[in-house]
């Protein structure tokens, strides 16, 4: 039986739950905070994996429209003010990935404080990947080694220095796209990976348990036979 350490999810259809509530899109972004509680409480409290990781806000999204964009850095500063007492009540470590130089300095402290007050937190370790690009984590890795001038690099050297080192277990995509969308390239090498049509807002720890239910049972090769 597989175990599941590390699982990623790439939160994905927020947009489209909202428009087929004929709602404004930044309704979809307000419904899938709460589906963000919902799946990272069931995680801490009804599993043993030891990583979750959400796909939050990729380099790409600065693309989308400003009123947008402002309004996702609105409700991130929200979510980790208003969602604090859930990561001390279920002694969650809370952590980023990504490139944070982007963000205004009132976020950058938000992100900070919430880091350092749930840093000695033993139980699942939540990271947001926010301002994050697999491609452009991988390029400012062999940056960081750069500066030591090595001779050659191995996997260790550039594990190391990535955003996270934990190689993904399990990740799940939701929103019905089958693909992978610039994440965690390098950490889901030999990840199982699964896709759901459910949309990130109605997307629930039953449906969660199920494939995590079908993951433990499957066959993970690694390349061998």
């Amino acid at each position: 039986m597989n175990q599941l350490k590390h699982l990623a999810i790439i939160m994905d259809g927020n947009g489209r739950w909202a428009t087929n509530q004929n709602k404004l899109r930044i309704r979809g972004h307000e419904q899938g905070i709460k589906t963000v509680e919902s799946i990272m409480t069931y995680c801490a409290r009804d599993t043993d994996i030891e990583t979750l990781t959400l796909y939050a806000f990729s380099t790409e999204n600065w693309k989308r429209p400003k009123l947008e964009v402002d309004f996702l850095m609105m409700l991130l500063d929200k979510y980790l003010k208003s969602k604090l007492k859930v990561y001390m009540n279920h002694n969650i470590r809370f952590e980023t990935i990504g490139d944070l130089s982007k963000f205004s300095n009132k976020l950058k402290e938000r992100i900070e404080f919430t880091k350092e007050i749930t840093k000695n937190h033993t139980g699942l370790k939540q990271v947001l990947a926010i301002n994050y690009g697999a491609k452009d984590e991988i390029i400012r890795s062999f940056n960081k080694l750069l500066e030591s001038s090595p001779t050659s690099i191995t996997e260790d050297d550039l594990d190391n220095v990535l955003d996270i080192k934990d190689p993904v277990d399990l990740m799940i995509r939701t929103g019905g796209e089958h693909r992978i969308s610039n994440f965690l390239l390098w950490q889901i090498a030999y990840s199982e990976i699964r896709f759901t049509d459910t949309l990130w807002p109605e997307f629930g720890p039953e449906e969660l348990s199920d494939i995590i239910k079908n993951y433990t049972i499957s066959k993970r090769r690694f390349g061998g036979l």
